[in-house]
């Protein structure tokens, strides 16, 4: 006796579920192959590579300027160091409008 001759509706899901394996498994070779066949491309605009040019040369700058910190280090220490209260006050009027538009 055949198994395929098999009236059991259990042995004949096991039967068709093993014909979508093979021809799931058939269709994913398709497809593999097709991919290895194509070859990717991938285009970059003047303004992505000078997004990107602009962000490495960022990244070489250091975050605090010692010679600036030390100058004005220098300053505090001789009591030279003045604070133009016009200069603080024309930033944060300034930085408070931005606020508002952001």
């Amino acid at each position: 006796m055949k198994i395929s001759d098999v009236k059991d509706v259990s042995s004949q899901m096991v039967q068709h579920y093993q014909k979508n394996d093979n021809y799931v498994a058939n269709s994913d070779k398709q497809v593999a192959s097709a991919t290895i066949k194509t070859e990717e491309k991938v285009d970059i605009s003047t303004q992505a590579k000078d997004s990107q040019l602009v962000k490495n040369a960022l990244s070489e700058v250091p975050d605090v300027r010692e010679q600036k910190v030390q100058e004005i280090k220098g300053q505090v220490e001789k009591g030279t160091y003045n604070v133009s209260a016009e200069k603080i006050a024309g930033k944060m009027v300034g930085e408070s409008i931005i606020d508002l538009f952001a």
